[in-house]
């Protein structure tokens, strides 16, 4: 079973429509991809939701050890992860409130994938939030 993400127009839509992002695995260490997309993410207007039991905040925001430790509604779980973290992930996810499951480019899992999928989510895999919210600007 090939993972399918959403098409550009629809993935531009949930990034026209989306206001805060839980991002997992965000480091606090500038040179990192995680710290690099979710900044250009928080300067293009987003509210960013550092998740990472290691780091105690990103960009002056105080971060989360896990999903499960976030309160109200997300709109995405950005995800930078390894790929087989992402079964566990699928599951702390759909016990929150949150709609778009968004794992970075590279990352991408099917058992995760089909669970999330046959709990009607939106999945999005192996796509950079960063490079998709630039071309559907």
């Amino acid at each position: 079973m090939a993972i399918e993400n959403p098409s550009r127009e629809e993935i531009g839509n949930i990034l026209k429509k989306a206001k805060r992002i839980a991002v997992v695995g965000l480091s606090d260490k500038p040179e990192r991809t995680s710290y690099m997309v979710s900044e250009a993410m928080k300067e293009a207007g987003y509210d960013i939701i550092p998740v990472n039991p290691m780091v105690d905040e990103v960009f002056g925001i105080k971060a989360v050890p896990s999903l499960k430790d976030i309160e109200g509604h997300v709109d995405i779980v950005n995800i930078f992860r390894r790929s087989e973290f992402l079964p566990e992930l699928a599951k702390e996810f759909d016990d929150m409130d949150a709609d778009v499951f968004w794992a970075q480019l590279g990352v991408e899992n099917e058992e995760a994938y089909q669970f999330l999928k046959d709990k009607g989510y939106t999945v999005i895999m192996n796509r950079c939030i960063k490079v998709e919210h630039a071309l559907t600007k």
